[in-house]
């Protein structure tokens, strides 16, 4: 390709994301944030607000400081004293820039500034001529560029350029404008503003309506060879242009966007996740490139699809952007197809009817749970194999329990081909569930250990109970698991049983 058709990446999650309210990040993590940000091979990083507090002044000086090729750029006011303080702060960079703004809407002008046309342009001059006296680089900035009276922005930005601004930012501050009219603004600017060839033109877009991505592409088909952007889409209000999203578009639809940037894209994972563990934000998870569910495909079609080949449900490949693998992630939607594939996948090979067992019992659980994890069908098989053969069958179980008591359990099981129920009270309702299994299948052994846990996490996870019991110094454990820690601790305790009869079985014989 050649380099009119390279785009640079300007990082700000570390300014215009820290701004969005929560999402402050210490020193330490904003270092840690360059490092990755410089590794993978993002162009300018903005780093702070130097003027607005002594620690953002420290963070954008050290980051300076460490950085060995990303241009390190700081924002400032156009005001000298900020100016002065934004270049003592990147002077030590290895590639420092100054990136100076100013309002020029009507609204911002009349109710923020309180400055009228004339008073801005004069600042624009001012302002980007003694930031062009402390760095070659300069960056200028029209706040509120796209509700701004063109002719107006026309002038500022030639004030601009003439001051000796080397890039010219027109920033979509309220996410207002939409792809087709950006696009047309930004071919329009560089039209008919004199030495427009002279500089590099940048997309600043946030995302009120949605549109930040769209309208950053159209900047860049238009003319533009700079975006401003952030992790995950980080920034004031509903945020900025996604870095992530960005990079892929351009990587994917290489076809019809035929535009390269310098990011290692394969490192975009770590840097979402290492962006939403600083500031707290979690990753929605639908969310283009980086959400938890960007590979995952549960539907049965979508799954027994992606089965036969991948390009059939995905567009990318997952390590392309550094996810280690799609995921068929199993649910209530899921397909025989999928199921055999994952038990293949967890070591099991099942025979039809075992399979066929396994799948229902797995539909079960589906339907009971939101989310069917690896641990929960593993647990689930084990479950469904230790079962077979046995004397012994759990059929159903109905508790009461409470603080009012008494805590009753009624048990219906299979003994021998027999169905049998019974029913008992106990000092609580594992109790009562192991009083009624005495009952029904009588037997002399003592309950030696009981134990539950977790096998996955969350409120809806799957209980698994170890039960140990001993008899006629003959030793057996059984396990089962079960979205209800009754029903998990009934058919450990059965199997646990059935388990003990075989060996007592097995002893006599002998």
């Amino acid at each position: 390709m050649s380099d009119k058709d390279r785009i640079l990446i300007f990082d700000t999650t570390m300014r215009d994301g820290e701004q969005s309210p929560g999402a402050s990040m210490t020193h330490a993590e904003k270092l840690d944030l360059a490092d990755i940000l410089e590794t993978m091979g993002v162009d300018i990083i903005e780093a702070g607000f130097p003027a607005s507090s002594q620690g953002d002044f420290d963070a954008v000086s050290e980051i300076a400081r460490r950085s060995k090729s990303s241009v390190i750029t700081g924002l400032s006011r156009a005001t000298e004293k900020d100016i002065e303080r934004c270049g003592d702060a990147v002077r030590h960079a290895a590639r420092p820039r100054i990136h100076t703004f100013i309002s020029t809407s009507p609204v911002h002008m009349k109710h923020k500034l309180q400055m009228g046309p004339n008073a801005v342009l004069e600042a624009v001059g001012r302002s980007v001529s003694y930031a062009r006296n402390l760095v070659e680089d300069v960056e200028w900035s029209a706040e509120d560029a796209t509700r701004t009276e063109f002719d107006f922005l026309c002038k500022c930005i030639d004030a601009a350029i003439t001051s000796g601004a080397t890039t010219i930012n027109v920033p979509d501050t309220v996410g207002y404008t939409h792809p087709d009219e950006y696009g047309a603004l930004i071919r329009a600017l560089r039209e008919t503003i004199p030495n427009s060839d002279k500089v590099v033109w940048s997309t600043h877009c946030h995302n009120d309506l949605g549109l930040a991505v769209a309208n950053s592409i159209a900047g860049v088909q238009n003319g533009a060879r700079q975006i401003e952007c952030t992790i995950n889409g980080l920034g004031e209000r509903a945020g900025n242009a996604a870095l992530e999203e960005i990079v892929m578009a351009f990587k994917v639809r290489g076809d019809t966007l035929p535009f390269e940037t310098g990011v290692d894209s394969t490192r975009l994972a770590r840097a979402s996740q290492m962006v939403s563990r600083i500031t707290g934000f979690p990753v929605q998870y639908n969310k283009a490139i980086v959400g938890k569910n960007a590979f995952a495909h549960e539907s049965g079609i979508h799954q027994d699809g992606m089965l036969k080949n991948t390009e059939t449900y995905e567009i990318m490949k997952p390590e392309d952007v550094g996810v280690s693998k799609s995921s068929l992630v199993m649910g209530k939607l899921s397909g025989r197809n999928a199921f055999r594939d994952k038990l293949k996948m967890l070591g099991y090979e099942l025979d039809a009817e075992s399979l066929n067992e396994a799948f229902r019992r797995f539909k079960d659980l589906a339907d009971r749970k939101k989310h069917v994890f690896d641990d929960d069908i593993l647990a689930l098989v084990d479950d469904q194999l230790s079962a077979m053969g046995e004397r012994v069958a759990f059929r159903s179980l109905r508790v009461i329990a409470g603080s009012q008591g008494p805590q009753t359990a009624d048990l219906t099981v299979m003994v021998d081909g027999e169905e049998r129920t019974g029913s008992s009270e106990g000092n609580g309702p594992v109790d009562a569930v192991f009083n009624t299994i005495r009952k029904i299948v009588s037997h002399e052994a003592k309950l030696d250990l009981f134990q539950v846990h977790a096998v996955t996490g969350g409120t809806d996870a799957q209980a698994e109970v170890s039960v140990r019991l001993k008899g006629e110094g003959i030793m057996a454990v059984g396990r089962a698991s079960d979205p209800d820690t009754l029903v998990a601790s009934a058919k450990a305790y059965i199997h646990a049983l059935n388990k003990l009869e075989a060996r007592r079985l097995k002893s006599l014989a002998a």
